[in-house]
């Protein structure tokens, strides 16, 4: 059924990138959703059905990408917990474990509003009776066709898909995935070769750790242990904490979680080899994974165009030594402008944006590059902030903290602003709050379509100019866009205009642009800078 339900996901993913509320070619939900969904299925394993449905779970959980991403992997965590201990399951079983799967999905998000998935993935459960059904297939028709119904109501329960003349992206995802189950249980077979690319594998360089190199930053170490009842009787009655006991004390950056019989562990040691004899006594290695954090860092460096002061040496007990106080994670895409945030203070660069959201496991990979006992987060989308809110509950290296900037224009200026040598954590994240509250973002983008919103006509192929999903001007040139969005958002009231111009922007053209804003606005510092960003031709800045 899993399988299913991503092979229809697949299959209509474009689609469903296509309902986009706003008329720019920067929908993902569809690719969000089968990328989280290809994760799950990654990760899944054979035994029972509860077994099956955790692992799939725990895998949703650490490749979710996108607001839609996460929602759905909190979908899968309650049918999980649902289904938790059960080898086989009929009907009344199932319907209660989509249920909790609603409840789950609504504390993921902090403010639910309904016309979205949650709607109709709710709608659907709800109003499919299981005792009105005689079997699964029976409900799961009924649960199709129930989610149908919801997701053509979506524009009723939410303005701006109306106006905009189209139904929920991530409700008609739900939708597919329902589907595609149901045919699954049908007997029709899934193909998933719609799916996005795997990543190349990674290239290292042993050169990078020569023979006169000192170990500085010891091993990543990750395995999973299938437990044995050999070595600990009863699986059941087994208390595996002492296993996490001895972890904690053996190195840092600890994750680990258990499902069934086996046991996920990540962590950083200098000693992987007394690691891996030591769990060994409760149980078999199915997968062994061990990287030179070392060798790991010094790649970072080279990419990332910064360096951590090494420390001078590092006590046999402690992995990280000399902790900085705090280090700036930020989410930025084409090299303008990932250059600009390392030079207004980011030690990591997360490589996203829109159209392409990274994962929680994308996000605490660039945690376990960084030495500081606090770790702030712009994650300078709407989109990704659920994701880099769900990978920091996750890690416990370092403290996360998530600064909700919705663009990269709030994260730019909160990192450029950020007080490092402040010592309260708090009042530093209450400062950046009011900071990014501060700050006016606008984008400029080619429209993929005819639309008329916020009393605004655009036709496609103009340029659109817009904050925050709100369409402030349009015209056929892209120039003239920037300066009616620079000139709705306020601009004469701000001291500072920055404007990074996309990857399809001729220099001249931008230069031409900053000389029309320094003519109208002489008292403001006017800077530009080439982003070299895709899906928004310039990104308007205004502090």
């Amino acid at each position: 059924m899993l399988r299913g339900g991503a092979s229809e996901l697949g299959a209509k993913r474009s689609a469903i990138n296509d309902l986009n509320v706003f008329p720019i070619p920067d929908g993902d939900t569809g690719d969000n959703m089968l990328m989280t969904l290809q994760s799950g299925l990654d990760n899944a394993s054979g035994g029972g059905l509860g077994s099956a449905a955790s692992a799939f779970s725990q895998g949703m959980l650490l490749g979710a990408r996108g607001n839609s991403g996460v929602i759905l992997s909190r979908v899968f965590a309650g049918i999980a917990r649902g289904l938790e201990g059960l080898s086989e399951a009929g009907l009344e079983q199932l319907a209660a474990a989509m249920q909790k799967g609603v409840e789950e999905s609504y504390k993921a998000v902090g403010t639910p509003v309904e016309g979205t998935m949650l709607t109709v993935f709710r709608e659907g459960v709800e109003k499919a009776s299981p005792d009105a059904a005689d079997s699964v297939e029976e409900w799961m028709d009924a649960l199709v066709k129930e989610m149908e119904a919801s997701l053509e109501r979506t524009p009723e329960l939410l303005p701006v898909l109306k106006e905009a003349g189209v139904v929920d992206s991530g409700g008609a995802g739900m939708l597919c995935i329902a589907r595609g189950m149901r045919e699954a249980l049908a007997g029709k077979s899934a193909e998933l070769s719609s799916g996005p690319v795997e990543k190349a594998p990674k290239r290292i360089n042993p050169d990078d750790f020569g023979p006169d190199d000192e170990l500085l930053y010891g091993y990543c170490t990750e395995f999973l242990l299938r437990l044995q009842t050999s070595k600990n009787g009863n699986l059941d009655a087994f208390d595996d904490g002492v296993i996490k006991q001895y972890l904690e004390g053996a190195g840092d950056s600890l994750v680990y979680f258990r499902d069934g019989s086996i046991v996920k562990v990540h962590v950083h040691t200098f000693r992987p080899g007394e690691v891996l004899s030591k769990v060994q006594q409760w149980g078999e290695f199915l997968t062994i994974k061990i990287e030179n954090m070392t060798l790991q860092h010094s790649e970072v460096e080279i990419r990332d165009n910064f360096s951590h002061a090494a420390p001078e040496s590092v006590p046999e007990d402690s992995l990280l030594s000399r902790r900085e106080r705090y280090a700036v994670v930020a989410v930025a895409s084409g090299e303008g402008l990932c250059n600009a945030f390392r030079e207004a203070g980011a030690d990591r660069i997360v490589e996203g944006g829109q159209t392409m959201n990274p994962s929680a496991a994308d996000f605490i990979e660039a945690f376990k590059t960084l030495n500081a006992g606090n770790i702030i987060v712009f994650p300078n989308n709407s989109n990704i902030i659920l994701t880099a809110r769900q990978a920091a509950g996750m890690y416990s290296g370092a403290k996360v903290i998530v600064i909700p900037t919705r663009d990269p224009g709030e994260g730019y200026v909160a990192a450029a602003s950020l007080d490092r040598s402040c010592t309260d954590v708090s009042e530093l994240e209450k400062v950046l709050l009011e900071t990014i509250g501060g700050v006016a973002t606008g984008m400029v983008s080619e429209a993929v379509r005819d639309a008329s919103q916020d009393g605004l006509e655009v036709c496609k192929g103009q340029f659109l100019g817009f904050s925050h999903k709100k369409m402030l001007a349009a015209s056929d040139s892209r120039s003239e866009a920037a300066l009616l969005t620079a000139r709705s958002l306020g601009a004469d009231g701000h001291e500072v205009i920055i404007v990074f111009y996309g990857s399809s922007v001729p220099e001249a053209e931008a230069s031409e642009l900053r000389a029309s804003l320094e003519s109208e606005y002489p008292g403001a510092e006017i800077m530009l800078t080439h982003g070299g960003q895709p899906v928004y031709e310039y990104i308007i800045v205004l502090c």
